[in-house]
């Protein structure tokens, strides 16, 4: 898949910041997209899926229970 998505779950990353789910979205959605940056005509459904995905990636991180680890999530 995509190498430069990095682990966003704790242990591995303690702390994850709303710029690091939206760069790990926006990098997906290159991926998936096969474009860098979209036309001006594809623009608002490459943000639209950008938003989708660092959304539903924040309710993964949320909802995800790691066992051994204390780490808490915001």
């Amino acid at each position: 898949m995509c190498r430069s998505i990095k682990t966003l779950r704790p242990p591995v990353t303690p702390e994850v910041t709303e710029e690091d789910i939206r760069a790990a979205a926006v990098q997906y959605v290159r991926k998936v997209s096969g474009f860098r940056a979209p036309a001006a005509h594809n623009r608002e459904v490459f943000d639209r899926a950008v938003d989708g995905v660092a959304a539903a990636t924040r309710e993964l991180l949320d909802g995800l229970r790691v066992r051994g680890s204390t780490a808490s999530r915001p």
